[in-house]
């Protein structure tokens, strides 16, 4: 199956539709509060701090050189796309929220990366309907599986924007961490690691970002996916993997178990060394 087909299938179930319409009301009302946040530090962005961490300046970074194309898939308001941007690439940001690639634009004149960098707005799976090149480099990092109900054609779309020898490149939370109840202390497994097909429903009236910032109530929808369905997704479209990374840190999470260290990074309280809490997987193709 084509990534055009596999387009045409996920609009053409409604019920995709209307966990893709829920979600994209939930990153819009999000996009303004993350603005102003001291999480994404926007005013620090624009004076010239780098959005990028250390895992993708180490493990992805040296790939990247001045005048390396990447596309850069569910990249919120493009923060990290124009990161890559001030290293020398030529990216390329996707998001499906309106608003925040609208903002993405926008900051990308502000900064003076309105030519290097470009920003399309595009629900993931109807992206090559609006977007037909290849690039040196995909990346996409930091909770954005969760968000996808079909890794299958999620791997075909990397495979089929990757020029030959391209590297796909991803961070993001480890499975194993997704499981847990995020509102208590103790580690008790919450949520499925496997995938079910249909979504857990969640509702919110706030945003990791801004937990103090409240919000109208949204409804969104996310999915589970272990390890193996995900590196399987990727070398079922022909990529080959180069590495799989687990690390005992990640970033970005409000769970009452994790705690900050002094580098940053978040570890479960009293086993710091002891649980997967992201993963890295860097993949080539053919």
């Amino acid at each position: 199956m084509t990534p055009d087909t596999d387009s045409r299938r996920h609009d053409d179930d409604p019920r995709r539709r209307e966990y893709a319409h829920a979600n994209r009301g939930l990153w819009n009302s999000w996009t303004e509060i993350h603005e102003g946040s001291a999480f994404y530090d926007v005013e620090g962005f624009l004076a010239g701090r780098q959005t990028l961490l250390p895992i993708e300046l180490e493990e992805l970074g040296p790939d990247v050189r001045r005048g390396t194309t990447l596309l850069h898939l569910q990249c919120h308001f493009g923060l990290d796309t124009l990161s890559w941007g001030r290293l020398g690439a030529r990216a390329t940001g996707v998001d499906f929220s309106d608003k925040a690639i609208a903002l993405a634009r926008r900051l990308a004149r502000e900064v003076g990366l309105d030519e290097a960098c470009r920003f399309v707005q595009s629900d993931l799976y109807d992206l090559p309907a609006r977007l037909d090149e290849r690039f040196d480099v995909v990346f996409t990092s930091w909770g954005v599986l969760l968000w996808l109900p079909d890794l299958t054609a999620w791997g075909r779309l990397i495979a089929r924007y990757l020029r030959p020898g391209g590297i796909f490149y991803i961070v993001d939370f480890h499975p194993f961490v997704l499981t847990l109840d995020d509102e208590r202390a103790d580690l008790i497994v919450g949520y499925p690691y496997l995938a079910r097909g249909e979504p857990l429903a969640f509702q919110s009236d706030s945003s990791y970002a801004a937990p103090e910032v409240k919000t109208e109530p949204h409804v969104s929808y996310e999915w589970a996916h272990g390890l193996g369905e995900i590196v399987s997704a990727l070398t079922s479209a022909g990529l080959r993997i180069e590495y799989l990374h687990e690390f005992p840190y990640c970033t970005g999470l409000v769970f009452p178990f994790l705690e900050k260290g002094d580098d940053g990074w978040l570890r479960v309280r009293g086993h710091e060394a002891d649980f997967p809490l992201s993963f890295s997987v860097k993949a080539r193709a053919g």
